[in-house]
């Protein structure tokens, strides 16, 4: 079994850090933890995880967030991966930081990465994991917050939620969807 996950994000030292971000770090976080090297390739920097029996392809688009569709789109094509069998890892302001909330399908809630992904898939029937950032700022700066970066405290936390981000990604691709979503969804 093949699946696709893609990590949301923007290339560039000055995004690396940033709320945006968040899909690209837990990537990072967990091709780390299996040794698993990237790869500069077309659309996206690839990595392959094996985790019980399963391939798991990493993907964190060179596109900029607003194209990611481009991308997904791209390596479903590529490696003949299933819709269902694709997960998206992206930021969430409606959800208070650390939240995590798997989805088998929904809105794109005003998110331009999720935006492009449903014009280039065709639709929003696509699972998600959304990781809640939190919506600490004043009216009218959500894009200051969402290109800013992490507290100190946030960044001390941020490792529990990456770690639990993974094992929903592994739960996604062993047990299903709908069993990891009772599993961790509360």
């Amino acid at each position: 079994m093949k699946y696709l996950i893609i990590g949301l994000g923007n290339i560039g030292p000055e995004y690396e850090l940033t709320r945006h971000n968040i899909g690209f770090l837990t990537l990072d976080r967990f091709a780390d933890q299996e040794n698993a090297p990237w790869k500069s390739n077309r659309l996206a920097f690839t990595s392959t995880v094996k985790y019980k029996g399963r391939t798991l392809h990493l993907i964190k688009p060179t596109t900029y967030m607003n194209l990611s569709g481009k991308a997904m789109n791209y390596w479903m094509k590529e490696l003949k991966v299933p819709k269902e069998n694709t997960l998206v890892i992206v930021d969430d302001v409606a959800l208070p930081f650390g939240k995590l909330r798997l989805r088998a399908k929904g809105s794109s809630a005003g998110h331009n990465g999720l935006k492009n992904i449903e014009a280039m898939t065709g639709g929003q029937n696509y699972p998600r994991l959304r990781f809640g950032i939190g919506d600490d700022f004043p009216k009218g700066k959500q894009i200051d917050y969402v290109l800013g970066n992490w507290s100190q405290q946030e960044i001390d936390e941020l490792p529990l939620f990456m770690d639990k981000s993974i094992e929903i990604i592994k739960g996604f691709c062993t047990i299903g969807i709908n069993m990891t979503m009772s599993q961790f969804n509360d």
